[in-house]
């Protein structure tokens, strides 16, 4: 696996390290069940809108691992819905790790790799039970839009979208 990005910020006194990882890595599959786990406590099944990793067309995606120290802390993926524009997917961060600027360095390198493909909007899905998403979204320049695609018909979807560097 080749380590795309090391930057010397700390948590903790641990380097931050965002990995770009293949779809069957093991981080990435255990991090996605426990992002699996914390979303059932929310919402219905229904509701919970995954990535099939067997689907042929996931192998498109990019996914990314978070490791603080050797520790896989966060994880977050795009896919591409159009020529310019990508999606966020599986984009989570262990709670205790949380409010310490994990995720903001997943996203930013999430849209970096959507800009080099020419993307100029990135959007996601979410859900108003998780505040706390909403608030750190709203953070990074997102701005709520009406449901799209698979979403359309989910009353628990909260969809959101931002432009991004070109």
């Amino acid at each position: 696996m080749e380590k795309l990005e090391r930057q010397e910020r700390n948590v903790n006194n641990e380097r931050v390290i965002i990995e770009k990882v293949a779809t069957d890595n093991r981080d990435l599959a255990k991090l996605v069940v426990e992002l699996d786990q914390y979303l059932q406590g929310l919402y219905p099944l229904e509701a919970i809108f995954g990535v099939d990793f067997n689907d042929p067309k996931t192998k498109e995606m990019t996914f990314v691992v978070a490791y603080l120290g050797e520790v896989p802390v966060g994880c977050g993926g795009i896919r591409r819905l159009d020529t310019e524009t990508v999606e966020l997917k599986r984009f989570f961060v262990k709670p205790e790790i949380r409010r310490q600027g994990v995720a903001k360095k997943v996203l930013a390198y999430l849209e970096q790799q959507a800009a080099e493909l020419g993307c100029t909007v990135m959007r996601l899905e979410t859900g108003e039970l998780q505040e706390e998403s909403v608030l750190f979204y709203k953070k990074l320049g997102f701005y709520e839009i009406d449901r799209f695609g698979e979403y359309i018909d989910c009353e628990e979807s909260y969809c959101m979208e931002k432009r991004i560097a070109e």
